[in-house]
């Protein structure tokens, strides 16, 4: 299959459209089976969010700047952007970096961690996600250090307890198929505990976020992620958002806290950023993908967004370390 950025499908739900956004891709699982005491430092890495779901005993989860967390069984954490953390015992307990644990390596998608003093005994199921960041920037950056469900505690929907279930039980057999069957759901956890986050946190009531379920600006936010190449003007936009043009232009900048062509104009770019380092299209046929008739204007847009020229981000575009898994 090609792994070249794609075009948004049609949806009447822009914020469904912003998670597709985040292109999840090229997961690595690891099983752990951790003995008290124990613990992990988790190093950050550049372009991923990790998860960590508890599914026997418990352990601490701490990051800086933030309370430590205690994780039960079934609790389920995700650490959004590529930020360093640890995974402790309890919170006396010295922390082992984690590329200095022996692990063994199931297949080049899967491997078992097992590790501590030999006391009680605590499995977790840790997972790292490559996200395109160019494109889910303005998510991203929203999300808070930690998203924590506890989902043993709490009632976060049948489905999801019986998916984490599902998750520990393949995990725990290695059954033939089940490292693909994790890595499907594992895709599916982490768009389910952002959109639970959203559902939830305060944070989400304003910016972005809120403008994407607004019922005039997200209509035209989901236009613009969909069809990026068309000659958009405010007047067009503001007739899919149903509003006047003065109307609509206040709304949407008080709203996303820009105007609407500047916010254009950043889409298309980061769109062409993606394209420019997974595919080798030419310049031209980039430039007309984000709707510009000329590569010179294309390459001008550009430059003023990231400050280099686009032929640049394609000589030194850099992958992160488990793209090779993707």
């Amino acid at each position: 299959m090609s792994d070249a950025p794609r075009t948004l499908p049609p949806s009447v739900d822009p914020l469904a459209e912003a998670l597709h956004l985040l292109r999840l891709k090229g997961a690595l699982f690891c099983r752990s089976e951790l003995t008290t005491p124990w613990g992990i430092d988790m190093p950050p890495i550049e372009d991923c969010m990790m998860f960590h779901l508890v599914t026997a005993g418990r352990c601490w989860l701490e990051i800086e700047g933030d309370e430590p967390r205690l994780l039960q069984q079934g609790s389920l954490a995700l650490v959004p952007r590529d930020t360093g953390h640890r995974l402790v015992s309890d919170l006396k307990a010295k922390a082992e970096p984690l590329f200095e644990i022996p692990v063994e390596r199931i297949s080049e998608r899967y491997e078992i961690l097992r590790h501590g003093g030999g006391g009680d005994l605590a499995h977790l199921i840790c997972v790292v996600v490559r996200y395109d960041r160019v494109a889910a920037e303005h998510l991203i950056t929203l999300l808070p250090n930690v998203i924590q469900i506890d989902t043993w505690d709490e009632d976060a929907g049948g489905w999801l307890r019986d998916t984490l279930r599902f998750i520990s039980r393949e995990a725990k057999e290695l059954s033939p198929g089940g490292e693909t069957v994790i890595t499907r759901l594992a895709d599916v956890l982490v768009i389910q505990m952002i959109r639970s986050w959203i559902d939830s946190a305060p944070q989400a009531n304003s910016g972005w976020l809120s403008a994407l379920r607004d019922e005039h600006v997200g209509p035209a936010l989901g236009a613009i992620h969909r069809e990026p190449e068309r000659q958009w003007t405010v007047e067009s936009l503001a007739r899919e958002a149903g509003m006047s043009r003065s109307a609509f232009s206040a709304r949407f900048t008080q709203l996303v806290g820009e105007t609407a062509l500047h916010f254009l104009t950043q889409w298309r770019m980061r769109l062409a950023h993606t394209r420019l380092r997974e595919t080798s299209e030419p310049l031209s046929i980039v430039a007309e993908r984000v709707g510009y008739e000329s590569e010179a204007a294309f390459c001008r847009a550009f430059k003023r967004v990231f400050g280099v020229p686009p032929g640049s981000v394609r000589r030194n575009g850099t992958r992160s370390p488990i793209a090779a898994a993707s």
